[in-house]
């Protein structure tokens, strides 16, 4: 049984990539009505029954947390084919589930290793080319929901997309990421804030 039209969850894709991979695109604006998208070229895609499969199994939610997870993990969103989130969207989707559902606590433990031996303005130091917080997020020991949260508190990206050359395809990539991330993670800023006050302090 559909608890979802497979159209519309594959409106939801093309939203949510459009989102993760475009500058101007919003979905938290236009969501997935795209006029362009038409029932007849759903029909001809070889990777329809996928989404069909998926409108049985999630809701309206669900299907948009999955493809939030698929577009904000890992590699850069370019590189985020159907044929990646056929094959492990399911694992991506559950593993991001458990990180948003202890998003305080990863955001403390995270930030305990990035500051109990550095200090704040050292982690964020891009004089020198990438920063720690930008080194600790690709070597994985800092997750991209960190990010989101202290450019939440500390306001960091913009400055980071001024500092750190313009031609700079890393950055240029995480900084796009932590945008487009940012609307979906929903927190109370005072909250960590003061985590990462009585990390710092000590």
């Amino acid at each position: 049984m559909l608890k979802v039209n497979p159209f519309e969850t594959y409106k939801t894709f093309i939203g949510m990539k459009s989102h993760f991979m475009k500058d101007k695109y919003d979905y938290i604006k236009f969501g997935n009505k795209l006029n362009r998208l038409t029932v007849q070229t759903f029909y001809r895609r070889k990777d329809r029954q996928f989404f069909e499969r998926m409108s049985r199994q999630y809701n309206n939610k669900e299907i948009e947390d999955f493809f939030i997870a698929s577009f904000s993990t890992g590699e850069d969103p370019q590189n985020v084919y159907m044929a990646n989130i056929i094959k492990s969207g399911e694992v991506t989707y559950n593993s991001w589930k458990k990180r948003i559902q202890s998003l305080a606590y990863t955001f403390k433990e995270e930030s305990h290793k990035l500051f109990d031996d550095q200090k704040v303005d050292d982690v964020f130091d891009c004089s020198k080319g990438h920063p720690i917080i930008l080194k600790s997020y690709l070597r994985d020991d800092v997750s991209l929901e960190t990010l989101v949260i202290y450019d939440k508190i500390l306001g960091y990206r913009s400055n980071f997309d001024k500092l750190i050359s313009d031609g700079d395809p890393v950055w240029r990539m995480v900084s796009m990421k932590i945008k487009k991330y940012s609307p979906f993670i929903n927190i109370d800023v005072f909250r960590y804030k003061k985590i990462l006050k009585e990390i710092v302090s000590r």
